[in-house]
């Protein structure tokens, strides 16, 4: 699985990494004042941290809801753990009494 995922790092790396290369390219080769190619490359730049940002708040609201899962999931197995335990008990305590009054009618 680790692979798998580690396979899709790379191919989508590859992907920024051509977009960015041929972005660039675009940008040397077009027929565009300097001053145009920084101020383009500059919005294209902000717009791409605004959308790392966005993609960061959301990473964490995610990890956020899973964490708060997990607690209450978590938690709920306890509960159900504590209560399979009180069962347990309390049948090996019944059983107990069952033995000691069979046992005491046997020696009556």
């Amino acid at each position: 699985m680790a692979r798998e995922d580690g396979g899709a790092a790379s191919v989508m790396l590859a992907f920024l990494l051509g977009a960015v290369s041929g972005a660039a390219a675009a940008l040397l080769l077009a027929p565009v004042t300097g001053r145009e190619a920084r101020g383009y490359i500059n919005e294209k730049a902000r717009q791409g941290r605004q959308r790392a940002e966005e993609a960061a708040r959301q990473g964490r609201e995610l990890f956020e809801q899973g964490r708060d899962r997990a607690g209450e999931a978590a938690r709920q197995g306890r509960q159900i753990i504590d209560q399979g335990r009180e069962t347990v008990v309390n049948a090996i305590e019944r059983g107990r009494e069952a033995y000691q009054q069979a046992r005491e009618k046997e020696n009556a």
